[in-house]
């Protein structure tokens, strides 16, 4: 199967403006995913998707192709769409541009399902949660999944929760984030772009929530892989912090 990787990246998030082009470890933080997702062995190649001249001509500095997309996407899959559009491959793996702990392995451990399962069209990452931090904070997506694996509902809300004070809630044995590599067959990705979006996507920003409500199938599968997502300047401080006790995280 021919398999490429889309980062989708774009200068205007409403949490950490200009993002992508912010330094970490002397690189910005779109080289370092980049040059993590293009160590893959599971990949053919590796393109950058942007709206953003300036986006544009940082890639183009580090040796990234880019593929320019529309400015009106409000959902990354969306943005990954319309680029892997004109591209002749089966699988098609999302990598936020906001995942700079990104390990080769991981995307490997994303694509390996579809080999054994002709009819499967996504599959995401997931970690379990080892912190409250992160279970109560906004930014990470929690998801809740069925007994084979498959994602029931994924919310930036703690789930599941017991009843009663919010900080007893926090139960480490139940608790997952996703994590933003996302894998699809051609044809779920493209008939994503065409699908309406859905009252749950819309009130979680969340786009899983689209395929999960017209009833398509997200495979969740685990990773023991630490990764951290910048959606704020204190994540890349802490990133940083993480990067730099393990420097396989930022060799190439």
């Amino acid at each position: 199967m021919k398999t490429i990787a889309v980062i989708p990246a774009r200068m205007g998030s409403s949490r950490f403006p200009g993002k992508p082009v912010a330094k970490l470890l002397g690189r910005t933080m779109l080289e370092h995913v980049y040059k993590r997702v293009a160590l893959s062995r599971a990949l053919d190649a590796t393109y950058i998707a942007t709206c953003d001249e300036e986006i544009r001509r940082a890639a183009q500095d580090f040796g990234a192709p880019v593929i320019m997309t529309a400015d009106t996407h409000e959902r990354a899959s969306d943005r990954v769409a319309e680029a892997a559009a004109g591209i002749d491959a089966e699988l098609i793996v999302m990598v936020q541009g906001d995942e700079p702990m990104t390990r080769p392995e991981m995307i490997d451990e994303a694509v390996e399902p579809f080999r054994h399962d002709p009819q499967l069209g996504c599959v995401n990452l997931v970690r379990s949660i080892d912190n409250k931090t992160d279970f109560y904070d906004f930014n990470t997506i929690k998801v809740v999944m069925d007994q084979r694996g498959n994602a029931l509902f994924m919310s930036r809300q703690p789930i599941p929760s017991l009843p009663g004070s919010s900080q007893l809630n926090f139960q480490p044995a139940f608790a997952y984030k996703q994590v933003c590599i996302i894998p699809f067959r051609r044809n779920t990705l493209l008939d994503f772009a065409g699908l309406p979006q859905t009252p749950l996507e819309k009130l979680e920003s969340v786009d899983m929530l689209r395929l999960l409500e017209h009833g398509y199938r997200v495979k969740m599968v685990r990773t023991e892989f630490n990764t951290q997502a910048v959606d704020t300047q204190a994540d890349l401080e802490r990133v940083a912090k993480l990067m730099e006790e393990d420097p396989l995280l930022a060799s190439y």
